[in-house]
Order: C-alpha cells, then sequence, then structure tokens
C-alpha cells in the first residue's frame, strides 16, 4: 500500500504557499473596512427607521438580531463558498454588490413607508440582512486567502478576528460620535455605498479587470438621485431626528415643528400665548390655575421641542425664569433659526439629558417643573421612574407643582403606570383628559392620546383648574382621590431597576393612507378670556400628512415637546 501523504481536500500543505495568497496589510484592510461598515449599516439603519417604528427597545432589539443574523450568516456562507470557489474571484462582488444596496437603502425605505407599509419590516430587515452578509463574508474569504501555511493558522485567524473587532468598534464610534452629528443619514449610507463600490472596483483592477464595477456606480448614482425625490425628505437631520418646520397657511405667523414626520410642537412667532395644541392648552390651564395671575415663575423643563411652554410663561408672567433641558442640540438651533427664538431673558436652553439636568439643579430652587418630553411612539424611561419623579421633588420648594404630558393608547397601561409612579412620590396627583380617557365616563369607549398629569405636595385648587379648562373649550375633566385609584387599578410603579416602559406603551394605529384624521376637533385656541377661533379642517398634506407606518397621537396628532 502506498504511503498517504496529503488529502486532496486540504486547502494547504504544510508550509507550502499558496500561488494566490494576500498581502497581510491589503488583508487587514479588507477585514478592518468590511466589520466597519456592517456597524456603520446597522447604526444608521436604527435612525432611518425611527421616523416609522419609532426608537424604542423593540425597534433596536430588531435591528440588532438582523444584523447579528447577518454576521452569521454572512460568515457561515463566505468560509463554505471560498472552500469551493477561488476567494479572489469573491472580494469584489461582495463589496460592489452590498455597496449597491447600501447606497439603495435610503430611497427604497422611504417610499415603502410611505406606498408600502405591510413590506416595511421585509424591506427593512433585507437592507440590513443583504449588505450585512456581504460584508461577513469578506473576513473568512480574506482569511482563506492568508492561510499560506498550516503552521501559521491560529495567528492568521486570531489576528484578523482581532482586526474585524478594532474595524467594528471604530465603524461604531464613528457613527455614533461623528458622522451621525456631521452628515444626513441618506449622505451616511450613499457615501459608504460609493467606498464599498470603489474598493470593489480597485480589488477587481487589481486582479481580473472586472467589468462590473461601471454598473454599480450607476446603481449608486441612481441611488442618489432618488434618495433626493423619495418620500420623507427633511429640511434638517439633527442627532436624533428628521426635522422640519411648516408654515401655517390659516396663521402668518403659526409654525409647526415636525420631527420624524410628526408634528412636535406649534408655535406663534408673533404671540406665544396663541396655544394650538389641545394638551398645551391643558398644561397652561393647570399652571395658570395653580399660581396667582402674572406672578413670575422659576421653571425647569424637561423636553423643548418648540419652546411653546417656556415662550407662553414669559409672556403671561413677565420675570419668569425657564430652564429648558433638550437633548437635541439640532432642535435648539432651529428654535434660533427657524423659530423665532431671540436673546429674550428668562429662556435658557441647554442640550442636555433631563435626567441630568435634573441632578445639576438646587434642592427647593423651582416654583414649576414641566414634563413634555415623552412621545406616542418611544419613551425616555429613565424619566418615568420613582427616582426621577424623587429628583423632580426635591428641585420643586414646598409650593412647588410637577405636571407632565402622557401619551399612551389602548389600555393606556403606561399612563396608569405613571400616574401610580406619582402617586408614591408626591402627596397630591390628579390626571386631566377627556372623560372617557381617565374613567369617567365609563359608557364610552378610551381612545387613548394626549393625558396631564399634575403632582404637588400642596393641594392644587382642581376647581379652579377645572375653570381654566372650560374657559379654554378642552373638554377635558379631572380626575383624582377615588376615581383616580380605581383608574390607576394594579398599575405597577416604575423604577430604575425595573420600567418596562416600551412594554407598557401602546401607540395608536395609523389611518388609511390619505384619510384625514380627527385632530381639527376640540381646536378653539387662545387664552382665558379670548377663546379664538375655530380653526378650519385642514387637508393632512404636507406636514399634517402621516407618513404611513408613523404612530400619531389622537385628537392633537403630537409627540412630546411643546
Amino acid at each position: 500500500m502506498a504511503p498517504v501523504t496529503g488529502s486532496s481536500s486540504s486547502p494547504v500543505a504544510e508550509g507550502t504557499p499558496r500561488d494566490h495568497g494576500l498581502g497581510s496589510r491589503a488583508a487587514a484592510a479588507l477585514v478592518f473596512g468590511s466589520s466597519a461598515a456592517v456597524l456603520v449599516v446597522e447604526i444608521v439603519a436604527l435612525r432611518l427607521l425611527a421616523p416609522y417604528l419609532g426608537l424604542t427597545l423593540e425597534t433596536s432589539t430588531m435591528v440588532i438580531g438582523i444584523a447579528l443574523t447577518a454576521i452569521a450568516l454572512g460568515s457561515w456562507l463566505g468560509g463554505r463558498i471560498a472552500d469551493q470557489v477561488n476567494p479572489r474571484r469573491l472580494i469584489g462582488p461582495s463589496l460592489g454588490v452590498s455597496g449597491a444596496v447600501v447606497a439603495l437603502t435610503p430611497a427604497v425605505l422611504r417610499t415603502a413607508a410611505e406606498w408600502a407599509p405591510a413590506l416595511l419590516l421585509l424591506i427593512a430587515s433585507l437592507t440590513i440582512l443583504v449588505p450585512g452578509a456581504l460584508l461577513s463574508a469578506v473576513t473568512p474569504i480574506v482569511t482563506k486567502l492568508r492561510l499560506t501555511s498550516l503552521s501559521e493558522t491560529g495567528t492568521v485567524v486570531g489576528r484578523l478576528s482581532g482586526v474585524g473587532t478594532v474595524g467594528a468598534i471604530f465603524g461604531t464610534v464613528l457613527t455614533g460620535f461623528v458622522l451621525v452629528s456631521r452628515l444626513s443619514v441618506s449622505g451616511i449610507l450613499i457615501g459608504l455605498g460609493t467606498l464599498l463600490v470603489a474598493g470593489a472596483a480597485l480589488v477587481e483592477w487589481r486582479t481580473r479587470g472586472w467589468s462590473g464595477a461601471p454598473a454599480l456606480t450607476l446603481v449608486v448614482v441612481a441611488g442618489g438621485l432618488a434618495t433626493t425625490v423619495a418620500p420623507g425628505a427633511c429640511d434638517t437631520e439633527t442627532k436624533y431626528h428628521c426635522a422640519r418646520v411648516v408654515a401655517d397657511p390659516d396663521r402668518d405667523s403659526g409654525r409647526t415643528l415636525v420631527l420624524d414626520g410628526l408634528r412636535h410642537s406649534y408655535i406663534d412667532v408673533d404671540d406665544p400665548t396663541f396655544l394650538e395644541f389641545g394638551y398645551v392648552r391643558a398644561i397652561a390651564s393647570v399652571v395658570d390655575s395653580a399660581f396667582p395671575k402674572g406672578e413670575p415663575l422659576v421653571a425647569h423643563h424637561l423636553g423643548g421641542g418648540g419652546l411653546t411652554l417656556p415662550r407662553y410663561l414669559g409672556a403671561t408672567r413677565p420675570g419668569t425664569r425657564s430652564l429648558v433641558s433638550e437633548i437635541d442640540s439640532g432642535v435648539v438651533r432651529i428654535n434660533r433659526d427657524r423659530l423665532g427664538l431671540g436673546s429674550e431673558a428668562g429662556i435658557d436652553v441647554r442640550a442636555e439629558d433631563g435626567r441630568l439636568g435634573l441632578r445639576r439643579l438646587d434642592t427647593g430652587s423651582r416654583d414649576l417643573v414641566v414634563g413634555d418630553a415623552f412621545g406616542g411612539v418611544s419613551v425616555p424611561w429613565h424619566l418615568t421612574t420613582v427616582e426621577a419623579m424623587t429628583d423632580v421633588r426635591r428641585v420643586l420648594d414646598e409650593d412647588g407643582l410637577y405636571v407632565a404630558n402622557l401619551i399612551d393608547h389602548g389600555g393606556l397601561d403606561f399612563a396608569r403606570a405613571e400616574a401610580a409612579t406619582l402617586r408614591e412620590t408626591f402627596e397630591h396627583v390628579a390626571l386631566v383628559g377627556e372623560p372617557a380617557d381617565i374613567g369617567l365616563d365609563p359608557a364610552a369607549t378610551p381612545e387613548g392620546g394626549n393625558l396631564v398629569v399634575l403632582a404637588s405636595d400642596r393641594p392644587v385648587d382642581l376647581r379652579a383648574t377645572q375653570d381654566a379648562l372650560a374657559a379654554r373649550q378642552t373638554g377635558w375633566k379631572i380626575a383624582t382621590g377615588d376615581d383616580l385609584t380605581s383608574w390607576i387599578g394594579d398599575a405597577q410603579v416604575l423604577t430604575d431597576d425595573y420600567a418596562p416602559v416600551d412594554q407598557l406603551l401602546q401607540p395608536s394605529s395609523p389611518p388609511a393612507h390619505g384619510a384625514a384624521d380627527d385632530r381639527t376637533r376640540n381646536a378653539t385656541v387662545g387664552p382665558p378670556g379670548n377663546p379664538g377661533r375655530r380653526r378650519r379642517p385642514r387637508n393632512t398634506n404636507g406636514a399634517d400628512r402621516k407618513p404611513a407606518g408613523t404612530i400619531c397621537v389622537r385628537k392633537d396628532c403630537v409627540r412630546g415637546g411643546t
């Protein structure tokens, strides 16, 4: 029997160089770049989907899960195919096709969200899965090319694995700290697609003069052009939002701040006492009845948006000092550049997280704290807990008042939990909203939407509050005492240790595409004593048309942030 000297299936012979090896620097560059690109796609996909699915725990989990699936699938298939096909023939197509898909992603996703919302999740999954798998396949392909000797297998695999991890870290940090703050989502993806196609062309030119690069370049160009005409374009992409400012055709000085496709704030740049949204009028009614008329206040606002309430307080209570914690510096710039915020005395806006902003305030330093950072799609959970409310109570003086906008639908589980949490913290709590939503009209079916909760350690004159609500013709009522206890039921108290806000919050179902919503009901505006005008219904076009697949609260169709 002849001795066995080797196996035909063995990729390399001990110590024998392969004729298609790859230089160490080129290998490291390919693995580093492809791994970084996967993380760029993952992070930017979260921002691209946020206007349609919300920036929630579920959305983040879904995107991360799809990205990890792509990495696993690409690594497995890439290694398997590299054992069957000349690896040099695989690198260029993997980079080029992934670049084309990445460049097309903004236009495809936004078009699907607008015109085919039922397919949004499928298309979103594919736009992450396809480029992620192709890019993840690069590492095993390159590893195959670098394995020129079995004696160096551990060294080669370990080195390239480390390089890939460093590339992923680099892509994460670069995107989160640099790219998102300086470039639009579309710009990031089209730019990345361009780099990937250019890399593919370079690889193929150095190997076999592949003719597919020009075709993929045309696809990238097409993706860029399509993005300019795709639905969902923004005036500005901030760190957190796709933002637009829309002029009110019925009121020359009226402006609507639209964030992620939802009406976020309404501002009259000439008359800050003009309040459009019902929940803002409700908050104003609570504040006006809780403090003597015209008395200046020291207020802190968790969430800024268009700064409607700080402007209102400054106009109706001269000398009021409002400190605003708004996490999105881009929104702050929009207020200054587009919404008429000048250097008015009394309004100090800080680009900071609301919880951190609270910690910086002195004990007993505020008459009023306004919570308006909650949205109908997602909620900053760390502003909902007993610990956060304890900090709110700390900064209020003994007669201070906390008033917050809540948004919930369905069983109103989140709103009930937040009311229970406030009752755990403050002596006196009341809930303001539509009678059906707060349990005062058992015969009616709750629809959900905006609710306003107020809390204090001193009794609040609820009769005066109800009179103020009636003067503004809100139609809202107040639940307190046994009525509020019955409404809260067995709702859990939220804590820093356990606050499943994303699971409790129930978004509303969007109306049929092109159908008018009901936000024009209950639309009388103006300060007490000046009922204002009945706004005529408007077609849902421009900012008022909600992108299909987004969530919109009832009546006011607004998110948190006045």
